[in-house]
């Protein structure tokens, strides 16, 4: 009998063993394939702050490293830079228990795609983080690693794909000429969106930037619709998903979720991952509504990285590369090849202290197709959506409207900046009557100008109806 438990024991080691070579085998003929070296690792010699310091790897920027201690679970970290021989490296996750000594290694070379009904994992290959993307995300909530957050199981139905994704020829792309639907009144009428338009929401805390987001996620005609919570407060995801999307709406839309909680380099990855979502279903020739609260957190999060690794500041603390990381992102939305789909693209931009000059929020209007600028005064005063129409402005309208309708909206702006600019005359009882025809008309029209501009945030206003509205007013 021992002699027959000792040969079974042998035959299964051997069996283990052949398929550990064969495994084996198989990553290094990727790595000979790819022409990467067999076998790099190096040293864990530094942690300050955020950053992570190793010697003895080489790794291009960008690949996927692990950090481990024994016994311990290992770290996902991305090489962000170097000097010399050593490797600096952003951490992922939580960076308690690590000392000086660890060991820092690629990620996996070779990790099989899961097949449907596995749980979908982050995929680095060749040090390129890979990511689930298909129809299986439509109504689930995600991280920034492809993780479901929603308890509704594995993902179903996808294929982890590459983040890095290759830029479409500006040539080969549509100009956009169709004009898309958003459901609110003020800006199907006065600020009227094409579909493929990136335009971006300035506003300052606490005036209404994600209820209008839920509006237009709810009444803009598309296919899909993608949202990024990227460094926003967790407590808002939750409430984003039930309480704005809505039963009705969730089935059609994927929501990335990056809390302020999460690491910079996973609020970067997340934003980044909410875009390949959208240009996934962009190059099946779907319209695509592409949501993301806030653009400013994501410059945060890369000026925090790279503050960390030693790169000068620049302007209000902000180093150059973030203002080179911006256009990279917001570049990959629009229209499609050949007119093929497209991304509608809306990116929440915060104000600090209502200050329309701060330096993300000037460079945001700068590389975006028009900018939606949101009033605290108006808050205040109880009107909402709460839209400056006099500082805010669509670059595409002109190239989507009808000649009648962009003139009719000139009118509606013009007429409604009279008042504005007279109205504290009119307030304090300094105007008399008849002395400017202009403002007379003006002060006539301004109750039915502000019923009009306000809409509550259940109530869906078509194009149509909101061009004869306005037409109305005016006559």
């Amino acid at each position: 009998m021992a002699s027959d438990d000792s040969s079974g024991s042998g035959s299964s080691s051997d069996q283990r063993a052949e398929s550990d070579w064969t495994r084996f085998m198989a990553d290094a003929q990727v790595r000979v394939d790819e022409d990467v070296a067999l076998e790099t690792r190096g040293t864990l010699t530094r942690l300050t702050g955020l950053v992570l310091e190793a010697t003895g790897i080489k790794v291009p920027v960008g690949s996927q490293c692990l950090v481990q201690m024994p016994g311990h679970e290992a770290i996902l970290s991305e090489v962000v830079g170097f000097s010399g021989d050593k490797a600096f490296l952003m951490p992922a996750g939580d960076i308690h228990g690590l000392s000086s000594g660890a060991s820092v290694a690629p990620a996996p070379p070779y990790v099989p795609v899961p097949r449907l009904g596995e749980p979908s994992q982050p995929i680095n290959r060749m040090g390129a983080l890979r990511l689930p993307l298909g129809d299986g995300l439509l109504g689930r909530v995600v991280d920034a690693q492809g993780f479901p957050l929603d308890h509704g199981g594995p993902l179903h139905d996808v294929k982890a794909e590459p983040m890095d994704r290759r830029q479409i020829n500006a040539m080969d792309r549509d100009p956009v000429r169709e004009p898309l639907d958003t459901g609110v009144r003020s800006i199907n009428a006065l600020l009227t969106v094409g579909r493929g338009q990136r335009l971006g929401l300035f506003a300052g805390s606490g005036v209404g930037k994600s209820v209008l987001l839920g509006m237009m996620a709810r009444y803009t005609q598309a296919d899909v619709i993608v949202v990024g919570l990227i460094g926003e407060r967790g407590r808002e995801v939750k409430e984003f998903v039930e309480d704005i999307l809505g039963v009705q709406d969730r089935g059609r839309a994927v929501v990335v979720a990056a809390p302020a909680d999460a690491p910079p380099l996973l609020r970067m990855q997340g934003a980044a991952y909410a875009t390949a979502v959208a240009e996934h279903f962009r190059d099946k020739g779907q319209h695509v509504l592409l949501l993301m609260d806030s653009l400013t957190r994501y410059a945060m999060a890369q000026r925090e990285i790279a503050l960390a690794i030693g790169e000068p500041p620049a302007t209000k603390g902000y180093p150059p590369s973030c203002f080179a990381k911006l256009p990279q992102l917001v570049e990959r939305s629009g229209n499609g090849l050949h007119g093929v789909g497209s991304i509608t693209a809306f990116y929440t931009v915060l104000s600090e202290g209502d200050d329309q000059q701060d330096p993300i929020a000037d460079a945001a209007r700068a590389i975006l197709d028009g900018h939606i600028v949101l009033s605290r005064a108006l808050a205040e005063m109880g009107h909402f959506p709460a839209i400056d129409i006099e500082q805010s402005a669509s670059r595409v309208m002109h190239n989507v409207v009808t000649r009648e309708h962009f003139e009719v909206a000139r009118q509606f702006r013009a007429v409604y900046s009279r008042y504005q600019k007279s109205r504290d005359l009119v307030q304090v009882g300094a105007y008399v009557s008849g002395s400017d025809p202009a403002l007379d008309a003006a002060i006539r029209m301004q109750p039915a100008m502000a019923k009009f501009l306000q809409q509550n945030m259940f109530e869906a206003a078509s194009l149509e109806e909101s061009c004869l509205g306005m037409a109305e007013i005016l006559s």
